[in-house]
């Protein structure tokens, strides 16, 4: 099992107009390590998957630096393979009349839509359909992504992020706004991915997301890492209560914890 350091931040600061998300910012994640980011709303979770994605920059100083994969200079589409990233900026960018199979295949282009000059070859539209027969979206693959339930999204946009096998697949919030149904069919896919030897990171505020598989578990808080540990030493009524100012129980069961008000 490789231990790389596929991100590496030091003394990071970072700001969104004029004020500060994120500050002393010090952290290190390694391949075939998945981790959950854990905050309450505000605490710079989407903040950091812009740090990730390159769509925020850090504050250039002496002793501070962003690696991504051992290097401060990055190419983003050398990065395309090696890094996926699913953000409610993504969902945004998306036009909704566009085909669902058109939304897999054009990230091979870097794009949202096809455009005249992009012409998929027939090994990538094969994988894009694979890709939506493993997120059994393979029914509805000629819809219209305005067309789609919440959780039909959410997993349109891990198979489109999938479609240069990266080793790390970043999800920010991916069971926002889902219903139990659609919450629990994420879930699954989440551990399969792990399993396959994915490596995951999911930023999240919800406690009961978390699956089995994590190995890691991060406190952000007002934008900076506060906690840091195994699920099992992490996850416990003492310290949640302490993330979110909160009293909190937990109940565990099947690897799953649920939160309750203390």
């Amino acid at each position: 099992m490789t231990t790389e350091t596929w991100l590496d931040l030091r003394n990071v600061e970072a700001w969104l107009g004029d004020r500060p998300v994120l500050h002393n910012l010090n952290l290190q994640l390694t391949l075939r390590q998945s981790t959950t980011v854990l905050g309450p709303n505000g605490a710079g979770k989407s903040s950091l998957v812009k740090l990730i994605d390159r769509s925020l920059y850090p504050v250039v100083r002496p002793d501070a630096h962003l690696r991504l994969f051992g290097s401060e200079t990055v190419n983003l589409w050398a990065l395309r393979s090696r890094l996926g990233v699913v953000s409610s900026e993504l969902e945004q960018r998306l036009h909704p009349r566009t085909a669902v199979e058109e939304v897999v295949v054009s990230s091979f282009f870097g794009a949202t839509r096809l455009g005249l000059d992009q012409h998929p070859s027939q090994e990538q539209w094969e994988q894009a359909r694979d890709l939506l027969h493993q997120l059994h979206l393979h029914g509805i693959r000629e819809r219209s992504y305005g067309a789609l339930s919440d959780g039909q999204r959410r997993r349109l946009l891990i198979a489109r992020a999938l479609v240069h096998q990266p080793e790390v697949l970043v999800l920010d919030e991916p069971s926002r706004a889902l219903d139990l149904r659609a919450c629990h069919q994420l879930l699954t896919i989440l551990r399969g991915l792990i399993q396959a030897g994915t490596t995951v990171v999911q930023v999240t505020h919800r406690v009961d997301t978390i699956v089995p598989e994590m190995q890691r578990v991060l406190f952000l808080r007002q934008g900076t890492i506060v906690g840091d540990g195994s699920p099992r030493d992490m996850l416990r009524p003492a310290e949640l209560s302490g993330l979110f100012m909160t009293p909190l129980n937990v109940v565990e069961a099947h690897g799953f914890r649920q939160v309750l008000p203390g």
